[in-house]
């Protein structure tokens, strides 16, 4: 499996196109499979179930993908993980590979002392912050030839206005949380956490 991280931000149009290309060399088994650790310009992106009343603030560009979800920002001082996994080469179980990103997700926060769950209703990873639920980690993927592609959004430092001209993944009852509104981590040290527990979870 090949751990790769991008220094510098990526366009997601451009992570978008690697990523196809890499999806198809894994199903022809010319390549190994890829966990992938970047940042992102500010850009707007909408998944299959997306629904035009989310979109608060007219002006606002999205980007159309093919991933699973709604829409949900990405940009500066935000962690994206993209992955493509051959679930043939595990158990052919999608609830299992998800249980398997949330957990790691979860374990990461705990390594750094930040408590949080996953939530059946509404995908993604969620904190209790003055005792309301916060989204702090977006999840959205699909799957191909039982190839999972795409991955989640970490909220590390980013600016968490940008979310307040959209509905964040169609949720307009709960809240978006981060990273540093519990604690300064660097992304180098949840970039490490991230790699040694989705290695270690992907092995079932």
């Amino acid at each position: 499996m090949e751990i790769k991280i991008s220094k510098k931000p990526v366009k997601y149009e451009e992570a978008i196109e690697y990523l196809d290309e890499r999806v198809h060399q894994v199903s022809q088994k010319r390549n190994e499979e890829l966990i992938w650790f970047l940042e992102h310009k500010s850009v707007y992106t909408c998944g299959v179930n997306f629904n035009q009343k989310d979109v608060l603030d007219k002006n606002v560009k999205i980007v159309k993908t093919n991933r699973g979800g709604k829409i949900t920002w990405h940009g500066p001082g935000q962690l994206i993980c993209y992955f493509v996994i051959d679930i043939s080469k595990r158990k052919k179980d999608i609830r299992k590979f998800i249980t398997v990103i949330e957990n790691s997700i979860i374990q990461t926060l705990k390594d750094f002392k930040i408590r949080s769950f996953s939530d059946r209703k509404n995908i993604g990873i969620w904190v209790l912050d003055k005792k309301k639920e916060k989204k702090i980690a977006a999840i959205g993927f699909r799957i191909k030839k039982w190839i999972a592609f795409h991955g989640f959004s970490l909220n590390l430092s980013n600016n968490l206005d940008n979310y307040k001209k959209i509905v964040p993944c169609g949720i307009s009852d709960k809240g978006i949380s981060k990273i540093y509104d519990f604690k300064k981590v660097s992304k180098d040290k949840i970039i490490n956490r991230l790699r040694v527990n989705l290695i270690k979870n992907l092995k079932y």
